[in-house]
């Protein structure tokens, strides 16, 4: 999603001069081209991100709005206090960008994967957490993150394209509709690719709904409701961990809501059972969030 983003912050940056970009030494053969083309409006901060929200935070404060850029531990954990306190609590428009999402780096190991960033900034005052699970998604997420002009942060990872005619229901994006459904499949982030494969592959796509979280906090339409209040079975899918992930703050609206399915599971980031690293698909397997274990778990409804 890095090149889609690139484009469309170009796109973006060209029509408004009050949009800066700010890196933490990050971004080769992906960001030159806005370089070239922001000019003095694209800074690199170094490896210093603490102080690069703080540069961005007054930027803000003078009308301007700002992307802070670095793969997502680093702009996540490095830079929190400064954050929550220069930026969400005086409501300014200041967007973090995560590259590498959950375990998205993979055999770096731990200090390179982002698997409680979700549950670390959601909970901040006056912010969105966006997490597009399609490549097509991140170039309106970031005009929308604009118009907003509000504390963000967006979650990049690796994606296809968004199957056709999907619903959104507030945070919800109903991708995948069945008429007899066996339940609800609720994802987060572009391990939706594993929901959707597993559900070809084991012949269920006709038997059920599939909704991937666009957003966090999680706000549920009355629509979403309606689909969830008829879910006999609900399955949550996330590279997150649980707490302050989709499936807690799922949970806490269908107590809400009085809603009650016969069947609720939780598939998220297990963290490192083992102590040892791999590929990203390498920890999605071991957390249960592959194909197979997926396949197992449907079938179990």
């Amino acid at each position: 999603m890095r090149r889609e983003f690139s484009d469309a912050i170009e796109s973006i940056a060209m029509k408004d001069e009050k949009i800066i970009f700010i890196t933490g030494d990050l971004g080769y053969n992906a960001l030159e081209n806005l370089q070239e083309k922001l000019g003095n409006r694209f800074i690199n901060a170094g490896v210093a991100e603490q102080n690069m929200i703080g540069v961005a935070a007054g930027f803000a404060y003078k009308g301007f709005k700002v992307f802070c850029y670095s793969i997502a531990p680093f702009i996540v954990y490095r830079c929190l206090e400064q954050f929550r306190n220069d930026v969400c609590l005086h409501n300014l428009p200041v967007f973090l960008i995560g590259n590498g999402g959950g375990y998205g780096y993979g055999i770096m190991g731990s200090s390179h994967h982002a698997i409680e960033d979700l549950a670390a900034l959601s909970g901040l005052q006056n912010i969105k957490c966006w997490i597009p699970a399609f490549v097509d998604e991140v170039s309106p997420i970031v005009s929308q993150i604009v118009a907003e002009a509000r504390p963000a942060y967006l979650r990049l990872g690796a994606g296809k394209n968004t199957p056709d005619n999907p619903v959104q229901f507030g945070s919800l994006k109903l991708v995948n509709q069945t008429n007899q459904s066996k339940g609800t499949i609720l994802s987060l982030g572009p391990v939706t690719n594993n929901v959707l494969s597993a559900l070809y592959k084991s012949g269920l796509i006709e038997q059920f709904d599939v909704c991937t979280a666009t957003f966090l906090p999680l706000q549920l339409d009355t629509n979403a409701i309606e689909l969830l209040q008829k879910s006999s079975n609900i399955l949550v899918v996330e590279e997150h961990v649980s707490i302050g992930g989709l499936g807690q703050q799922l949970s806490l609206q269908l107590l809400e809501n009085g809603i009650s399915p016969h069947k609720f599971i939780s598939l998220r980031a297990q963290g490192y059972p083992d102590g040892t690293y791999g590929d990203q698909l390498f920890h999605q397997t071991q957390s249960g969030l592959d194909e197979q274990n997926i396949i197992e778990i449907l079938n179990s409804f």
